[in-house]
């Protein structure tokens, strides 16, 4: 083994520990592109992949699940939405088929969830937005974090990736704690190492593997775009929050401003109470991104891209993808293991 090799080994192994795995790598959880096929290949070739449950029924996680065991034998996870009604009934699911990790996403979640999920024997990794945030999810059991900046794809928060590291990474020691958001390559992804992260998660990148399903127009977008042309959306108004989404900006965009208006007006006129108002805003994006993603539709629908987007040039075989991230970090610290010698 090399040192670079062995340096790499070094960084994250307490990542790879944790999930089970050859690489400290997971697959970030896309709604209609997380699915059986993309998910089993990233944990085939030595990731952990994540199943997006979405907005699913617990039947329809099931099938999944089952599908996602056919296609591998390797360690991979489930991601479920905090807000979702039946969010008991879809961990108990994951308990039944042996889920071994399940990801916590949509907000922050109850004592109560993260000692459900525990008690089927499955590890906890929730989403921490601030150093709070963060210590208080370990007191509640959480087993690992995972620190998103706003540079990913999808629902976004305000905070960049690289400020996110600097304030939680050197206050939680506890349990180990991946890095989301904006990475494309494997030397930022051997940096967020250095500083002490346990692992990374990457979306955006695997959305042009081979095995995802997603509609050929809708990853020829990736393709073509740059990072400039993934940005959020406007929240219409102060007093009525709204989750940010970042996506390539088009038509479907523009329509997401209309629509948040038409829902604010029935809010407003008393038609909806602000749970049911914002249930519907996220409706909007489950069948917006439905259209980009399985109909081909990029122009109406929503194409959920992070920042790193400009960094997907061609589709790849997930593998490739996996090993071509390895090979970088591998290749900086070899170059830095030669600058030494010749210092």
């Amino acid at each position: 083994m090399s040192s670079a090799q062995a340096r790499l080994e070094s960084l994250w192994q307490r990542g790879r520990e944790f999930l089970g795995t050859e690489f400290a790598i997971m697959g970030g959880a896309m709604s209609w592109i997380s699915e059986r096929n993309l998910v089993a290949a990233i944990s085939n070739g030595g990731g952990f992949g994540v199943i997006a449950c979405g907005s699913m029924t617990p039947e329809l996680l099931k099938a999944e699940i089952l599908g996602t065991q056919a296609l591998t034998d390797k360690p991979f996870g489930v991601n479920l939405i905090t807000m979702h009604p039946l969010l008991d009934e879809l961990i108990d699911i994951c308990g039944e088929l042996g889920v071994g990790h399940v990801v916590l996403a949509g907000g922050l979640p109850s004592a109560s969830s993260i000692k459900r999920i525990k008690e089927h024997g499955a590890k906890v990794l929730c989403f921490a937005p601030a150093v709070a945030f963060a210590r208080k999810l370990v007191r509640s059991g959480a087993d690992a974090l995972i620190i998103e900046g706003t540079e990913a794809g999808g629902h976004i928060g305000p905070v960049s990736t690289s400020v996110l590291v600097q304030e939680i990474l050197p206050a939680v020691s506890e349990v180990p704690v991946f890095v989301a958001g904006g990475i494309g390559r494997g030397e930022a992804m051997l940096s967020y190492l250095e500083m002490g992260a346990a692992g990374c998660q990457l979306g955006t990148r695997f959305v042009c593997a081979t095995e995802c399903i997603a509609h050929p127009n809708f990853k020829q977008a990736f393709i073509r775009a740059a990072a400039r042309d993934a940005v959020p959306t406007v929240q219409v108004d102060p007093q009525f929050p709204v989750i940010p989404v970042r996506a390539l900006a088009n038509q479907g965009t523009r329509r997401f401003i209309e629509y948040q208006h038409e829902v604010l007006a029935r809010f407003k006129a008393g038609e909806l109470d602000q749970k049911k108002a914002q249930l519907e805003i996220e409706h909007f994006w489950a069948g917006a991104l439905r259209r980009a993603v399985i109909e081909g539709d990029v122009e109406n629908g929503s194409v959920m891209a992070g920042q790193s987007v400009g960094m997907v040039t061609r589709e790849q075989p997930t593998a490739e993808i996996l090993r071509e991230l390895v090979d970088q970090a591998l290749s900086a610290l070899a170059a830095r293991d030669s600058a030494s010698v010749f210092a």
